[in-house]
């Protein structure tokens, strides 16, 4: 369990205000962290690897990682894997050699590259590589240590449509392969429905009261659009200005129709391609 009670003067467009976080997380808990622009997602974050500090106490399984305003644990000691946005990539090495430096298992780097589409041009340096491409490279390298906890800002947001699709697919596998604890910074519902098992809303400098146990029932989205992919029925679901595309595979499902409203479960599986 990881247990966050931290105070943090932050600066936003309309000034500045105070960050104030006092929660738990469950181990292997998928937590999506939404909110405006500047109200303190990526902070957050920062704080949770030691990268910045804060007024409190961060308790990770019994050890204190803050006390009292004080680091006790490290960054090097965390055990920690954080995709930025910025994806701090090493520019001398090639895809296959950032994996290996964080850890020289190359089986779990092949499984990596693969996943994340990557392994084909795994000889290539990052200057020579897309934003998308070096997204999944900071993806798969975070991967690589397998931590004991996860931190992803925006980790899918440089992707298409189909790419996104299909590592919220396997970003759910690993997860639960590698027993991860995850915390990620996303503005995406799509993200939010695929993967989180909860959700945290900042919302002037706090985690916004009952928010994540409304938000682990349902959400509810109008269906705008029934298509046929690969076979299978899938809804096109508007969800506060989002599309979110859902397998229609069960019984209960089997009457929808455009216009209809459905209920969807936060975390539940996606087969579209």
């Amino acid at each position: 369990m990881i247990h966050i009670d931290i105070t943090k003067a932050i600066t936003t467009a309309t000034g500045t205000k105070e960050l104030c976080i006092n929660t738990k997380i469950q181990q292997h808990e998928f937590i999506a962290l939404t909110g405006e622009s500047g109200s303190g997602k990526t902070t957050l974050l920062r704080i949770l690897a030691g990268l910045e500090d804060a007024h409190g106490s961060i308790v990770v399984n019994g050890s204190a990682w803050m006390h009292n305003g004080v680091q006790q644990v490290p960054l090097h000691k965390r055990n920690i894997g954080f995709v930025f946005q910025d994806y701090a990539l090493f520019d001398n090495m090639t895809i296959e050699q950032n994996l290996l430096f964080v850890a020289n298992d190359t089986q779990l780097c092949q499984h990596l590259l693969e996943i994340t589409q990557l392994w084909k041009i795994r000889k290539r340096y990052s200057k020579q590589l897309s934003g998308g491409q070096k997204q999944r490279v900071a993806l798969a390298r975070a991967l690589m240590q397998k931590p004991q906890l996860l931190l992803l800002d925006e980790p899918l947001s440089a992707l298409d449509k189909k790419m996104r699709i299909h590592l919220q697919q396997e970003l759910k596998k690993l997860h639960k392969e590698l027993q991860l604890t995850t915390v990620m910074v996303t503005h995406d519902m799509s993200d939010v429905y695929h993967l989180a098992s909860r959700v945290f809303h900042i919302e002037n400098g706090y985690i916004t009261p009952h928010y994540a146990k409304k938000m682990q029932q349902k959400l509810f989205g109008e269906i705008i659009q029934i298509i046929e992919k690969n076979g299978e029925n899938i809804a096109i679901v508007n969800f506060a200005h989002q599309l979110i595309e859902v397998l229609l595979n069960n019984e209960d499902h089997k009457d929808l129709q455009i216009g209809d409203t459905i209920a969807l479960s936060l975390g539940e599986p996606t087969s579209v391609q």
